[in-house]
């Protein structure tokens, strides 16, 4: 309908603020016969059906803000048994003014080693795929803030992400990034988990990473050590990625006062992101559907 949209505009301004409908028209330069000829008019079906779809969409973005539409649709598939296509998402969220949260850029906050004890080669080489589970491991450190009053802490948060299914293998949160043990523990807890796994191991050249013994306890566990280039971040792209996915789902934008919500927050969502984030590049399954899946038939 040609004023389709100044008619429901001025619906709303008179449902919200009492505004005349006269003057309302006059401002929108249509008849007050011809406002209330649509208002009165018989809803078509397809209409009410965008209606009923919109109220899931506007749901689904209030839960999760950082959904855009594709995201949205693959939740209304699954989540609410809701079959329509990217197109007709797109329309009714634009229609709704829906937006997915911005995404801002990830400052990672690994430390290079002054005088590293051991750099291996870069075999990785972007092939950012893998055949089976357990094949290739990529890990890394990020950071994380809170306060107490003024004062601001940190949380530093270690990972492995496997390329196969794009889960998280294992993770260490801790109060300080100086050592190694948080490097170490991570992957005591992976090997602890999947002993019979002997995966390429990828990093970039933190300290924790270049250590002797971390080497000693790769080969100890039979994996083969990957190192990013110097200053190319890229290498570990979907590591870094995942850093990116966290903190804009569930950190940037917010101002976290306690220990506890900010570690509660890590854990609560890499158990979603596991178990209920889908992902196109994995056939709209989960990392543990895509697992699990690979699993049965092996």
């Amino acid at each position: 309908m040609r004023h389709e949209q100044i008619y429901q505009a001025i619906k709303e301004e008179h449902e919200t603020y009492g505004y005349s409908i006269s003057a309302l028209c006059r401002l929108g330069n249509v008849s007050r016969a011809a406002y209330y000829k649509w208002l009165h008019r018989e809803i078509p079906t397809n209409e009410l059906e965008n209606e009923r779809i919109a109220q899931t969409i506007e749901k689904i973005h209030t839960e999760s803000p950082d959904k855009g539409y594709r995201r949205i649709r693959d939740d209304l598939e699954r989540y609410h048994d809701i079959k329509v296509n990217d197109k007709r998402v797109l329309r009714i969220c634009r229609k709704r003014d829906i937006k997915s949260t911005i995404k801002y850029a990830n400052n990672g906050c690994t430390r290079q080693a002054a005088n590293p004890q051991f750099i291996a080669e870069n075999i990785l080489n972007r092939e950012f795929y893998a055949d089976t589970p357990n094949q290739k491991w990529l890990t890394d450190v990020t950071e994380f803030k809170y306060y107490t009053g003024k004062e601001k802490h940190k949380l530093y948060l270690s990972a492995i992400l496997d390329l196969y299914d794009r889960r998280i293998v294992s993770y260490v949160i801790r109060d300080n990034n100086n050592n190694n043990a948080l490097v170490f523990d991570t992957f005591d807890k992976a090997i602890a988990d999947n002993p019979d796994a002997h995966p390429l191991c990828h990093s970039d050249r933190g300290f924790q990473y270049t250590n002797r013994a971390f080497r000693t306890k790769l080969e100890e566990a039979g994996m083969t050590q990957s190192m990013s280039r110097v200053a190319k971040c890229i290498d570990n792209g979907p590591m870094e990625g995942f850093w990116g996915i966290i903190k804009r789902e569930r950190y940037y934008g917010k101002k976290f006062t306690s220990r506890t919500a900010l570690i509660s927050m890590i854990e609560n969502y890499i158990d979603y992101y596991n178990n209920k984030r889908l992902q196109r590049n994995l056939g709209v399954l989960t990392p543990i559907e895509k697992y699990k899946q690979y699993m049965l038939v092996a």
